[in-house]
């Protein structure tokens, strides 16, 4: 008898555990928070350019490396969506985390013709944003400047032009 009470005790405590964790990462998924502001050395050029310059734009802020083969492969889905969007009020913000400076980074720039900001990221920027464990790693920001969704990884155009739309509406 003792034994089935401690099952069943066990099986509850699972449950509710469960529970916390859905309702907590529902939440955290729902909540949107502001985005940081950041003012960054541009990889091309090296001029200053501060995240006030794009307010009440919808933004994909990116953080990327030119040697991350994922980031590479974002790039040309990147480029049509900032093409696709931007007369609507829409911007693709690159985030480089290169160590290797500016110089790398133009490089790719200009072999690969991005047609949007891509900016040197500082330490204190990636810590702004959350901490970035892996690259690439993707947050769409509305109107507003909040941060409505966060993208761990590789994410597939398709998945962007959805998320973009919705958030341009």
């Amino acid at each position: 008898m003792k034994y089935l009470q401690n099952k069943s005790m066990k099986k509850t405590g699972l449950i509710l555990f469960g529970l916390v964790v859905l309702v907590m990462s529902v939440t955290v998924a729902g909540a949107s928070t502001r985005m940081p502001p950041f003012s960054l050395s541009s990889a091309v050029g090296g001029q200053t350019v501060s995240s006030a310059a794009f307010k009440g734009k919808v933004l994909l802020v990116t953080f990327f490396a030119t040697w991350c083969p994922p980031c590479r492969q974002e790039i040309p889905n990147l480029i049509q969506l900032n093409k696709k969007f931007g007369p609507q009020g829409f911007s693709v913000i690159a985030l480089s985390v290169d160590q290797g400076g500016p110089g790398v980074v133009a490089k790719l720039v200009k072999k690969e013709n991005i047609n949007y900001p891509v900016l040197m990221s500082t330490s204190s920027t990636t810590r702004d944003f959350g901490g970035i464990v892996g690259i690439p790693t993707a947050f769409l920001v509305n109107r507003a400047g909040n941060v409505v969704k966060r993208y761990p990884g590789y994410t597939s155009r398709a998945l962007l032009e959805k998320d973009i739309q919705s958030v341009l509406q």
